[in-house]
């Protein structure tokens, strides 16, 4: 038995935040050494950071990732570490991993299939290497090699799959193996979406089994560059068998994760599966010593909420509560101020900013939490202190705002600790109407001005909340959510206006259901928020028109369920209009045809008229991968037909 122990460093970086970005990684390499790790993985483009998109192509960004990595180097004495960056060859960039060995650079491997699809713009900026081509990179008068290789260190062989790489067909880890591997890492920047790392664990476990090898797979962790969050996933596997799991969506700068793994067990699995000649024309010899190791039992925890029955509600909770906690404190803003309604998506919001704070306080308790923040606290006690240092929440009433929505805004913002504020804007909303009624000579009505009406009450709330937001140097958060998005159903410099959108990647349909149950249950190891029942008994509306309209959202727009399928089947899937309809009208048995219909065409009709409100949309989380972000996920024209031909060919068909 020869047993190696090996390592996943999870590290929370940021774009070309060059003395950060190193801190993190040498902190990471000596927290590798007290673990008596031998071979350490980081993740991919750790030294740069993996969002650096257009920068990636300045001569710049090359020159510091190289002089961090030279910085780094002398560090891994006694060592083996795998550190990603950007490197230039013959006028063309690279995404490499950089082998370190004791000391020195062994070499570097390039990634051969970059990706390209939905929020990854890999091609825009990097080059893909070809299958089994090695070259050679002078770096400071020293040459070294690169490319697709593998390593000779001490007698053990290691390889890379490169995050993309694992999840093509033509994976990588099909020719290591056949060149006789006993080591595969995998350095990954690797985004959150929901249920993502079941699949990471699949490939993670499969490719461990598959190729009869060990399989360290680490990822980048926290809202690394504004829209894209990474769970720090990190998983260790030999012979498909987990042997080590890290805690995702966690608080701090990085982690290690190790364990010991035996070298001669998978070559003995090999040498009775594998049928192939190994090909040695890549590979590169570095001579490396390792120390007695002794087998552990694996490290993965059955504990915590990732075995929870509502696993999408934990992870969207704490997804959102790191990426909030992230962009805080990368955009060294003061806290938050939020506009606060009364309504499901402001409170959501709200709730979600204390969740924040609970989740990290709990992992890194109230001292450590604070710390990281860029602003000193008055009173950091408890969590409903901090919250109402970091979160200042205003209700902006006009004559249309009821009681309710006004009771259930100062009840919650109470419960959760927040500063509140109260802002009556009757005057300011008359006031404009008034102005525009004299120019225009004319007397504004809902029968004949109605859109007007609604949205200079949502434009009117946005100057005060900016105000507050400037006096507090903090970030306002805008309110949409996702349902929203796809329907242009928000009031653009109204409602829209913030620094940044927290929930625009969610639909509206699973955002009341969180609150239902975070009302009654919540996060594991946190308490519920009772109040929360004032908001969920409450119909969705904007409260722009007159009480006695009795304004709805779903009565303006269409059952957010529907609304929901809708949108996967047209945007996701990217059906027609007709086979929606088909679609609708065998799952929704209680709707007549007619009605089917009509909430067909005006999702498609509002779709393509306000493409233009989600291209200025503030900046979202990135939560699944049928996000409508048009900077992220989903491009679409400002200007189209408007599906005209397709909703004709939708209502001939249905009728015949």
């Amino acid at each position: 038995m020869k047993y190696i122990q090996v390592g996943a460093g999870v590290l929370n970086q940021t774009p070309l935040d060059w003395v950060n970005n190193q801190k993190n990684i040498e902190n990471a390499i000596l927290e590798a050494r007290q673990q008596q790790v031998d071979i350490l993985c980081l993740p991919e483009l750790c030294i740069s950071g993996y969002g650096c998109e257009d920068m990636f192509l300045a001569p710049a960004t090359i020159a510091q990732s190289r002089q961090v990595l030279l910085k780094i180097a002398p560090q891994t004495k006694g060592l083996i570490v795998a550190v990603g960056l950007p490197v230039s060859l013959q006028n063309r960039i690279y995404n490499t991993v950089c082998l370190l060995v004791n000391g020195e650079i062994a070499g570097f491997v390039a990634k051969r299939f970059l990706a390209g699809d939905g929020i990854h713009y890999e091609p825009r900026w990097f080059h893909p290497w070809p299958h089994d081509v090695r070259s050679e990179i002078d770096i400071d008068g020293k040459t070294y090699p690169i490319g697709d290789i593998f390593f000779n260190c001490g007698g053990v062989r290691i390889g890379f799959e490169i995050c993309e790489e694992a999840w093509v067909a033509n994976r990588p880890g099909i020719q290591l193996a056949q060149k006789g591997v006993d080591i595969i890492l995998n350095p990954s920047a690797s985004h959150f979406a929901f249920d993502k790392h079941v699949v990471r664990e699949r490939f993670v476990l499969e490719g461990s089994r598959a190729f009869s090898v060990s399989y360290i797979y680490t990822n980048l962790l926290g809202n690394e560059a504004g829209r894209a969050i990474y769970d720090g996933d990190s998983l260790i596997a030999s012979a498909g068998q987990l042997l080590a799991t890290g805690k995702r969506f966690s608080f701090k700068d990085f982690y290690v994760i190790s364990t010991a793994v035996d070298v001669d067990l998978t070559r003995m699995t090999q040498a009775r599966t594998s049928e192939s000649v190994p090909n040695l024309d890549t590979l590169v010899s570095v001579p490396f010593d390792y120390p007695q190791q002794s087998p552990q039992p694996p490290n993965v925890p059955l504990k915590s909420w990732e075995y929870s029955p509502n696993l999408k509600e934990e992870e969207f909770t704490r997804a959102i509560s790191l990426g909030l906690f992230d962009y805080l404190r990368k955009s060294r803003a003061q806290g938050f101020v939020l506009s606060l309604s009364g309504g499901a998506d402001s409170s959501a919001i709200a709730c979600l900013v204390r969740l924040m704070v609970e989740l990290g306080t709990l992992e890194l308790d109230v001292k450590g939490f604070c710390a990281k923040l860029p602003i000193k606290l008055s009173n950091t006690t408890t969590s409903a202190d901090i919250t109402h240092d970091l979160l200042t929440c205003v209700y902006q009433a006009t004559k249309n705002s009821t009681k309710t929505t006004q009771q259930a805004a100062s009840t919650l913002a109470q419960n959760l600790g927040a500063n509140y504020l109260e802002l009556n804007i009757d005057d300011i909303v008359a006031g404009y109407t008034q102005a525009i009624e004299k120019a225009i000579e004319t007397p504004l009505t809902w029968q004949q001005h109605d859109i007007a009406l609604q949205n200079i009450q949502a434009r009117s709330r946005a100057p005060s909340v900016w105000m507050i937001a400037n006096i507090n140097n903090a970030l306002l958060l805008a309110t949409s959510n996702r349902s929203e998005v796809a329907l242009g159903y928000a009031t653009m410099d109204g409602d829209t206006a913030g620094s940044l959108s927290p929930i625009a990647g969610i639909d509206k349909h699973f955002l009341r259901h969180w609150l239902r149950w975070l009302e009654s249950q919540g996060p594991m190891h946190l308490k519920p928020i009772p109040s929360l029942s004032l908001i969920n008994q409450q119909a969705p509306t904007a409260e722009l028109r007159p009480q006695s309209m009795k304004q709805t959202d779903e009565d303006d727009l269409m059952p957010y369920h529907l609304a929901n399928e809708i949108e996967k089947a047209a945007i996701r899937d990217r059906q027609t209009p007709y086979e929606i309809f088909c679609l609708l009208q065998h799952r929704y048995t209680d709707y007549d045809d007619e009605q089917l219909l009509t909430w067909v065409e005006r999702f498609f009709r509002l779709w393509s008229r306000n493409q233009w409100k989600r291209e200025r949309y503030a900046p979202s989380f990135h939560l699944d991968d049928v996000n409508l972000d048009p900077r992220s996920w989903c491009r679409f024209p400002i200007l189209s037909g408007g599906f005209g031909r397709e909703l004709e060919e939708m209502y001939t068909k249905a009728r015949q």
